[in-house]
This record gives structure tokens, C-alpha cells and sequence, in this order.
């Protein structure tokens, strides 16, 4: 699943509970990649506020602030590298299964919110590929997933790997020209 990202999970986790955002580390990232995906652009400053994140009694720290501008511009990079780099932050390895398929529904949920935020909807419409993916990042966002036996490990891979790959073909149909896409 996620390689080494400079972002960490952890870190990031601790400073949104000392925050109170009421917002997870995962569903943070995936609601910041919707919300770039969709054509959001508010900056490493102001996008707690443009994912109405920004509560009356959060005010990060000067640790928390570079820690954010950090995961911010990162994941920038990461959704436009040629290399297809792009991590959805999750738990590693070392975390339950369970707690890491959670973290990947809730990832998931934020995506699917920070898209709307960002604007998806009223500029393009996508491909019928890219309208089946976000119906199955939908299905994924709802879902329950239990962990039976050992395979398990091995499925929750392939969805991770569903959902990256998807998360980059829906943010390069975003950024397509459509007058120039291929029929």
C-alpha cells in the first residue's frame, strides 16, 4: 500500500485532534485531492477554509501551518508527477487492516467532498469512464468492509491501487482539454 510520503499520517493525525477540526488525517488528504482534482486552487494558506474546514477555535500553530502547506504543496506535485507518484495518505503497514481500510473509505468520503468544493460539476462534465469511476469511489465511500482471513491484505492493496490510479485518471480528464480529447 502507501509508500514513505514526507507527509506523516501520524503527525498530520495529531495536529487535526489538537485542532478539533473533527476531520481525520485521511479524509483531510482525499477531501484536498477532490478538491484539486475538481479545479480548486485556494492555496497552502487559505484551503482548510475552501474545504469549510476552518472552525471558530482552530488556529494552527506555526508547526501545524507548515505542516499543512507542506502536505498542500506535496500533494500538488504528486497528482501532476509524469511518474504517476501519487499516495493517498493512509495509516502504514504497521496499523491493523481494519483501521487501514477504514482510513481508505474515509479518504475516499473526502475526495468525493473537497470535488464538489473544488468546483467539479460546473466546469466539465467527464468521460463515461471517468463518471464510472467516481460511481466506484462512491461505492467505496459507503461501504463496510470486514477482514476475514489473510486475502484480505492482498484485496485492500487492489483497492488502494483502484483508487490512486483512479484518483490521477479523474484529475487528468479534469485538466483535459475537451476540445482537444479524442473521441
Amino acid at each position: 500500500m502507501p509508500e514513505h510520503a514526507s507527509t506523516d499520517h501520524a503527525e498530520l493525525a495529531a495536529a487535526l485532534s489538537a485542532m478539533r477540526l473533527g476531520v481525520g488525517a485521511s479524509e483531510l488528504h482525499g477531501s484536498l485531492c477532490g478538491y484539486l482534482c475538481g479545479g480548486g486552487d485556494a492555496g497552502p494558506k487559505a484551503f482548510l477554509s475552501a474545504l469549510e474546514l476552518q472552525g471558530n477555535d482552530a488556529h494552527p500553530d506555526e508547526a501545524t501551518q507548515a505542516l499543512l502547506a507542506e502536505m498542500y504543496a506535496e500533494t500538488r506535485v504528486q497528482l501532476e508527477d509524469p511518474e504517476l507518484g501519487f499516495q493517498p495518505l493512509l495509516p502504514d503497514g504497521s496499523h491493523p487492516l481494519a483501521e487501514r481500510g477504514d482510513a481508505l473509505v474515509e479518504w475516499c468520503r473526502g475526495f468525493l467532498g473537497g470535488l464538489g468544493l473544488g468546483g467539479f460539476g460546473g466546469r466539465r462534465r467527464l468521460s463515461e469512464e471517468g463518471s464510472e469511476i467516481l460511481h466506484d469511489l462512491d461505492a467505496i465511500a459507503a461501504a463496510h468492509f470486514s477482514y476475514d482471513d489473510e486475502d484480505d491484505e492482498t484485496s485492500l492493496t487492489e483497492v488502494f491501487e483502484f483508487v490512486r490510479i483512479s484518483v490521477l485518471l479523474v484529475y487528468a480528464e479534469m485538466r483535459d482539454d475537451p476540445g482537444e480529447r479524442l473521441h
